[in-house]
């Protein structure tokens, strides 16, 4: 990403923040059914075992990332969206990396994901595998699904 870009802790109180996540909202609606669906709302993302991270072009909102504290040994990515206008752009790719070298600091062994199964999802499920995801069970508190899939990686 390029020095214009950047990335910092929060956001949750801004209106761009809640129209990207709205929109992530509609897009998980619009693909998923409701019962497999686990995206978080404001109200989620605002518990304390959540940290939520905004990444920034000049004034425009380039995306957003989430990362969920389960214990000690790991953490999960939670929602992650980049913003229409900055689609292919490295967004994801970047917002991906900032949360993985956060799991290092915290010494976590490993990162996890929840995401849909159908095609809508493939991009996001090929994203993840380029960074060296693998498919897992289901953890916490996810149960098998066949709208969902699970990934990991070993830090």
């Amino acid at each position: 990403m390029s020095d214009s870009f950047w990335f910092t802790e929060g956001g949750l109180e801004r209106p761009e923040v809640h129209e990207l996540l709205q929109a992530h909202l509609d897009h998980m609606a619009a693909n998923s059914p409701p019962e497999s669906r686990h995206v978080l709302d404001l109200d989620g993302l605002r518990q304390p075992d959540i940290d939520f991270w905004t990444l920034w072009k000049q004034q425009q909102l380039a995306g957003c990332v989430a990362l969920k504290h389960w214990d000690h040994t790991y953490g999960e990515l939670k929602s992650m969206k980049t913003a229409n206008a900055f689609v292919r752009q490295g967004v994801a790719r970047y917002l991906l990396d900032q949360v993985i070298a956060e799991c290092r600091e915290r010494g976590y062994q490993c990162l996890k994901l929840e995401t849909g199964s159908m095609a809508y999802f493939a991009p996001a499920r090929q994203l993840y595998q380029n960074h060296g995801f693998v498919y897992c069970e289901p953890f916490g508190h996810y149960r098998e699904d066949p709208n969902n899939v699970f990934m990991s990686l070993k830090l």
